[in-house]
C-alpha cells in the first residue's frame, strides 16, 4: 500500500495536463486577448507617439496589432512595451464602449490623424458604429468584446511575442507595416504552458529537423516555397505514395497522369479562373493581344478539370459507374511571400488527388468508402486525434457557384455520412470549396495544434458547368455526382506534419534508412557490407557505416539521424553470423543470427510495427 507522502510524490512527478483553449474556443480568452491587443495599441502610441495603428484581432493563440511607424520594432523593444503594457494595467482603466454615428467617428478619426481607420471605417457596413476607449487616455473602432477594466487582466499571463512585416490589407502593393504578435491567458501556469509547447515545437521544427535529417532544403536560385527533396525525402515521399496507391488499387481506383499547365479556357468553365484567380500563377500568353483576350495558359492550382476531360473522351454507361480516377498530381499556388512556412505553406506541392464519378443513388455508399478509406490512412500513419468537419457554404456569401437545390444535396450527403458512421463533427460555415460542400479531417498533433489533412466534396456544380452525362438504365442521358477526395491532402503538408508529430523519429516503414550497419573497425566493413546488400535484396533499406569513425561516435551519429536499427558487426559477430541488434524502440536486443534479424525486419516492416 503506498504512503501519504508516496502518492503525493506521484501526483508531483504526474501533473494534470494543462488545457490551452484555443480562443474560438473561449469567450473569456476572445476578452482577454481584445483587450490585451488594446493595451498594447496604447503602449505603443505611447513610447512611439508617430505609430499610426491599424488592426489588431485576436488569434487562436494569443492576438497581435499591426502598426505604421517611421521608427524600425526590434525584438529589444518589445520589453520596454509590455513594461509599458503593465503600466497600463496597472491604472485600471474602465474598458468602455461607446455607440457613435458614422459622421461622428469619422470626425474623430480625422481630428487624431489616423487614416488606416478611416478605410477601417468604411468597411464596417452597419450602423451605428462602435468605439471601446481605455479610461479617457486611448480609444479605438471595435465590435469587442472587451474585459470590463484593463484590471482584470493578469499581467504575468501576459507576453510579447515577437516583431515581423505585414502589408496593409494583405496587399504586398500597399504599406509595409510591422506586426506585433502576442499572447495572453487567463493565469500564469497557462502563459508557462504554452511558452513550454513553443519551445518543444521548435525541437520538432519540420523546417530544422528536415535539414538535420537530410530530407528536403529550399535553395533562393530556385525560389522561395517550392521545395527540393533530398534522396532520402525522396524515399519517404514514395513511400507514402507507394503505400496509398497499393490501398487505392484494392479499392478499385485507376491511375492517370494529367499535364502541369493549361488552357485558361478550362479554368473559366470550371470556375477556377474567376474565383480563384489570384490564387493562380499569372497565365502566360504568346503575345500582349492574346493576353488582352486571355488567351494563354495556366499553371494548374487544381487537378479535377483533367480528370473531367479523361472522364468525357468518351460516353459512360451507368454499367462504368463508379468510375475512380486517382492522380499525385502536383498543383501551383501563388501564395505570398509572407504566408510560406516551410512544407506546411508552399507554392508547389502534390496533392493525392482523386475523382469519383458516380450515379446519384452510388453517392451514399461510395462516400463512406471514401471516408473509411481516410481513416485507414490516418491510422496507419499513427494520426488518431482528429475531429470531422462538416465545411458548408455561408449563404451570405457570393463566392460559391451553382443553385441552392444543389448545395443542399450536396450538404444532406454529407451529413448522412456522419450521421450513418456516429462520428464526431462540427460544421464549419463558410469553409467550403466555392464548388461543393466538405467534409474535412482536422487533425490535432502533440502539442495540440491544429491541421486540416484529408479531404472529402460532394460536387453537383462541375458536372453542370462541364456538361457531363451517362447513359441511365433506361437508356436516358443523366448527370453523375463528382466525389473530390484526398487522403493525404497536400504530400507537402502531410510530411511537415509527420516530421513534428513524430519529432523526426520515424516509424521503422517509413524511416528512409532502416538499418545501419555499423563496423567495430575497418576489418569488418566487408562482412557489414555484405548483410547490408543481403537485407536490401528482401527490401530492407541498409547502409554500412563506411566512415571510418569510433563505434562510440557512429552510434551517436546513428542515434542523431533516427536510424530505427542499429546492427554493430565485430569480430564475434562475423564469426558466428550473427548481428548485435540496437533500436531506437527497445534499446538493446543482443546478439541474433543474421537469418533470424532478416524475417523479423521483413516481417516488422511488412505489418508497420516497431522491431
Amino acid at each position: 500500500m503506498q504512503s501519504a507522502e508516496q502518492s503525493a510524490e506521484r501526483a508531483e512527478q504526474s501533473p494534470e495536463p494543462i488545457h490551452l483553449p484555443r480562443t474560438s474556443e473561449s469567450e473569456q480568452l476572445k476578452r482577454i486577448r481584445h483587450t490585451a491587443s488594446h493595451v498594447l495599441a496604447m503602449a505603443v502610441q505611447r513610447l512611439f507617439p508617430k505609430a499610426q495603428v491599424t488592426i489588431g484581432p485576436w488569434t487562436e493563440a494569443g492576438f497581435y496589432y499591426d502598426f505604421d511607424s517611421p521608427e524600425s520594432f526590434a525584438d529589444k523593444d518589445l520589453k520596454a512595451i509590455q513594461k509599458e503594457m503593465v503600466k497600463i494595467v496597472k491604472k485600471k482603466l474602465p474598458v468602455v464602449r461607446e455607440v457613435v454615428s458614422r459622421e461622428e467617428a469619422e470626425r474623430r478619426i480625422r481630428e487624431i490623424q489616423e487614416p488606416y481607420k478611416l478605410e477601417i471605417l468604411a468597411d464596417i457596413k452597419t450602423d451605428p458604429i462602435s468605439i471601446y476607449h481605455l479610461g479617457d487616455e486611448w480609444w479605438d473602432l471595435c465590435a469587442g468584446p472587451h474585459l470590463e477594466s484593463t484590471a482584470d487582466l493578469n499581467p504575468k499571463a501576459i507576453a510579447l511575442e515577437s516583431v515581423a512585416g505585414a502589408y496593409w490589407r494583405g496587399d504586398e502593393n500597399k504599406q509595409q507595416l510591422q506586426r506585433i504578435y502576442g499572447t495572453a491567458w487567463e493565469t500564469p501556469k497557462q502563459l508557462a504552458e504554452y511558452k513550454r509547447r513553443k519551445e518543444e515545437a521548435q525541437r520538432r521544427d519540420h523546417r530544422k529537423l528536415g535539414k538535420e535529417l537530410g530530407l528536403f532544403l529550399f535553395a533562393d536560385p530556385v525560389g522561395p516555397g517550392l521545395p527540393l527533396w533530398t534522396p532520402k525525402g525522396t524515399i519517404l515521399r514514395d513511400l507514402l505514395q507507394d503505400f496509398l496507391k497499393q490501398e487505392q488499387v484494392a479499392r478499385g481506383y485507376l491511375p492517370v497522369i494529367s499535364p502541369h499547365i493549361a488552357r485558361v479556357d478550362l479554368f473559366k468553365t470550371s470556375g477556377h479562373w474567376q474565383k480563384y484567380k489570384e490564387d493562380m500563377f499569372p497565365m502566360m500568353a504568346e503575345s500582349a493581344e492574346a493576353a488582352a483576350e486571355e488567351l494563354g495558359f495556366v499553371l494548374k492550382p487544381m487537378n479535377c478539370p483533367f480528370h473531367i476531360q479523361i472522364y468525357k473522351n468518351e460516353l459512360r454507361s451507368y454499367r462504368n459507374l463508379p468510375l475512380r480516377l486517382a492522380e499525385f498530381g502536383t498543383v501551383y499556388r501563388y501564395e505570398q511571400s509572407g504566408e510560406l512556412g516551410g512544407l506546411t505553406r508552399v507554392r508547389g506541392f502534390t496533392v493525392d488527388d482523386s475523382h469519383l464519378f458516380v450515379t446519384p443513388e452510388q453517392l451514399d455508399a461510395e462516400f463512406l468508402n471514401v471516408v473509411d478509406l481516410i481513416l485507414s490512412v490516418l491510422t496507419s500513419l499513427q494520426l488518431k486525434d482528429f475531429r470531422a468537419r462538416l465545411s458548408f457554404r455561408d449563404p451570405d456569401s457570393d463566392k460559391y457557384i451553382g443553385s441552392e437545390e444543389a448545395w443542399n444535396k450536396a450538404e444532406n450527403a454529407i451529413r448522412r455520412a456522419v450521421q450513418h458512421m456516429g462520428m464526431e463533427h462540427f460544421e464549419g460555415i463558410g469553409e467550403a470549396a466555392f464548388y461543393g460542400p466538405k467534409l474535412d479531417f482536422i487533425f490535432r498533433d502533440a502539442l495540440e495544434r491544429e491541421w486540416q489533412l484529408g479531404t472529402v466534396q460532394v460536387d453537383y456544380n462541375l458536372p453542370e458547368r462541364f456538361d457531363l452525362t451517362y447513359v441511365a438504365e433506361d437508356g436516358s442521358r443523366q448527370r453523375p455526382v463528382m466525389i473530390h477526395r484526398a487522403p493525404f491532402g497536400s504530400l507537402e503538408r502531410l510530411i511537415g506534419i509527420l516530421i513534428e508529430e513524430y519529432a523526426g523519429d520515424f516509424p521503422l516503414w517509413l524511416a528512409p534508412v532502416q538499418v545501419r550497419l555499423l563496423p567495430v573497425s575497418d576489418a569488418h566493413l566487408e562482412y557489414a557490407q555484405q548483410v547490408a546488400i543481403q537485407m536490401r535484396s528482401r527490401g530492407i533499406r541498409a547502409e554500412a557505416d563506411t566512415s571510418g569513425e569510433r563505434l562510440g561516435k557512429s552510434i551517436r551519429n546513428a542515434e542523431k539521424e533516427k536510424i530505427p536499427v542499429m546492427a554493430v558487426v565485430g569480430a564475434q559477430e562475423v564469426e558466428s553470423n550473427n548481428l548485435s541488434i540496437r533500436t531506437r524502440a527497445h534499446g538493446e536486443l543482443g546478439s541474433l543470427p543474421v537469418s533470424e534479424v532478416l524475417d523479423k525486419l521483413t516481417d516488422t516492416i511488412a505489418r508497420r510495427i516497431t522491431f
